[in-house]
């Protein structure tokens, strides 16, 4: 019955708080509605400067053609690559499209033509996401136009080649979608870990654990006592998370709701145990936020939210493998996205379980019923 006071004193403790109750239902809706857009990797509305040589009927269907489509807005129209370069510089635009004389005789003569396309490489990922978009939008005017002059149609029809891409799990290729499991997990994880990390330090500072101190209570009903309720926090959070994803987003977990809060569950062990261990360490609630803000930044940033893994060196791929949320987001998006079962999460499931035991066990050796001086 000693377990059961005690977590009735941590709920009323974290109750009385008048902030805390606040932030668990609005956070999770504010990160929803804006992180996704926020964070969305996407490169759209780059603004490109033309310098028409041509002047042709052809060179201004391109044109159209590329400012008809979502990724590019026409900024300017210079008289030659000098005035579109000093363009670039001021910032008015990202990409130059340079047509050369002769580029629709070309086009009708020999169903290809030159076109030089410079990129604003300041920003390299976008630099060349941009010169990426805007060779596809060349390449798919110049097909179309030698299809309708019948050029070169004898040889594809020849080729037996029919390809036809399949988007698999994502087929609108949104972004979004990809990110807001991976937005859920980061939630949790901010919160789960960050106030056990303040808790026991928390009582330090008041005073108040020297009263746990001096009764009976062991170790590992006391610890238990300081989880259960970020445990029942956290999987109210899940819950109403994945209730406003799918209001937002209309994004449901394929491979069930169940599988979700399971791998949640032990996650939830995870963060609040390591948060404690960061407490039981520390001798001040700054210190401890302090190093937990260090510890999350690495977490967050190895763990394949943001960037793919596959493309960190060699080294970095091997620490995340020490990182558990890397295993939470690989799981949830694998249940949101790819409709996977347990059995395809087994390596995730027992990483996590093994990081749990290790985080548990420290979390309550961690902890010494000492009195302080």
């Amino acid at each position: 019955m000693t377990i059961t006071f005690l977590i009735q004193k941590e709920f009323l403790q974290i109750m009385r708080n008048a902030f805390l109750p606040k932030i668990f239902v609005v956070l999770p809706i504010i990160m929803l509605l804006v992180v996704p857009y926020a964070a969305n990797q996407e490169v759209k509305d780059l603004k490109f400067c033309v310098v028409d040589n041509d002047r042709s009927t052809v060179s201004r269907r391109l044109v159209s053609e590329v400012d008809a489509s979502a990724y590019f807005a026409l900024a300017a129209v210079s008289p030659d690559y000098k005035d579109a370069l000093e363009c670039v510089e001021r910032g008015g635009a990202d990409v130059i499209l340079e047509l050369p004389h002769g580029f629709s005789a070309d086009i009708v003569r020999e169903g290809a033509a030159s076109v030089n396309v410079h990129a604003n490489a300041v920003n390299g990922v976008k630099g060349a996401l941009a010169q990426a978009y805007m060779l596809g939008i060349i390449s798919d005017f110049a097909v179309a136009q030698r299809s309708s002059r019948g050029i070169g149609v004898g040889s594809a029809a020849t080729g037996g080649v029919d390809v036809r891409p399949r988007f698999l799990f994502n087929p609108s290729l949104d972004y979004k979608v990809y990110m807001v499991p991976g937005i859920i997990a980061m939630l949790l994880t901010l919160l789960i870990a960050y106030l056990p990390a303040l808790n026991i330090v928390g009582e330090k500072e008041r005073g108040t654990i020297e009263q746990i101190n001096v009764t009976p209570v062991r170790r590992r009903d006391f610890i238990l006592s300081k989880l259960v309720p970020y445990w029942a926090i956290g999987l109210f959070m899940l819950l109403w998370s994945m209730f406003w994803a799918y209001v937002f987003y209309g994004m449901a977990p394929k491979g069930g709701v169940w599988p979700v809060v399971l791998s949640s569950l032990l996650f939830f062990l995870i963060a609040s145990s390591l948060g404690l261990i960061v407490s039981n360490y520390s001798s001040t609630m700054q210190q401890a936020a302090l190093l937990m803000f260090f510890f999350l930044i690495i977490f967050v940033l190895m763990s394949g939210l943001l960037t793919p893994v596959a493309s960190m060196p060699h080294w970095a791929q091997a620490l995340t493998y020490l990182n558990p949320l890397r295993y939470y987001i690989e799981t949830l998006r694998a249940l949101y996205l790819k409709g996977s079962t347990l059995a395809d999460l087994q390596p995730q499931f027992l990483a996590m379980a093994a990081y749990a035991t290790v985080s548990w066990g420290g979390a309550i050796l961690s902890y010494k019923k000492t009195m302080a001086n």
